[in-house]
């Protein structure tokens, strides 16, 4: 790992350079250059693990880095939605009462939606300011502003937060689908 920040693409970087070295050794007969090429390899498959790890709680999402990302009001409205609508799908059904019962239907899809427009906005989001915050840190770091460099890499890691959390709910809500198919 190059530095403490943890980054998929330098995991990538990593983990190519150690198969090289793996690979240099092997060909060499040099037994300290494929234990090294494995080492790096290993680290760095933690390292890609470490850059997407996030803990996801209801309306925020945190990251090993420290930054916490608030999520888009829709997501958790579209979930209330979608539980009110079970909700009256469900009595509907006891009950009997039709009306009530495709009420809680449409409730549950609308909620579905507005949860998916709201995972969009903070996936879009996040990459975006993924994308903000790297350029802004490199051009304040060659000129030098190291004050604006730490506050594009704080922009850069909630970006980072936000577009994981959206990963986390959508890679959730596809298995999730999978198993009820």
């Amino acid at each position: 790992m190059s530095n403490n920040q943890t980054s998929s693409f330098q995991s990538y970087v990593d983990s190519a350079t150690g198969a090289v070295q793996n690979a240099i050794g092997s060909a060499t007969g040099n037994q300290k250059d494929q234990t090294e090429g494995q080492a790096k390899k290993a680290m760095a498959e933690d390292e890609y693990d470490a850059s997407h790890a996030a803990v996801k709680g209801p309306g925020f999402a945190a990251s090993g880095s420290g930054a916490l990302a608030k999520d888009d009001p829709d997501r958790g409205a579209g979930q209330w939605n979608q539980t009110m609508g079970s909700a009256k799908q469900t009595v509907g059904g006891l009950l009997g009462a039709e009306g009530l019962k495709e009420q809680g239907r449409r409730q549950n899809v609308e909620g579905q939606e507005q949860e998916a427009k709201g995972q969009i906005s903070d996936l879009g989001s996040g990459v975006g300011d993924r994308v903000t915050g790297a350029v802004g840190g490199a051009v304040s770091g060659i000129t030098g502003d190291r004050q604006e460099q730490l506050k594009y890499q704080d922009q850069h890691d909630k970006g980072k937060t936000l577009q994981r959390g959206a990963e986390h709910d959508i890679e959730k809500q596809a298995q999730a689908q999978q198993k009820a198919d």
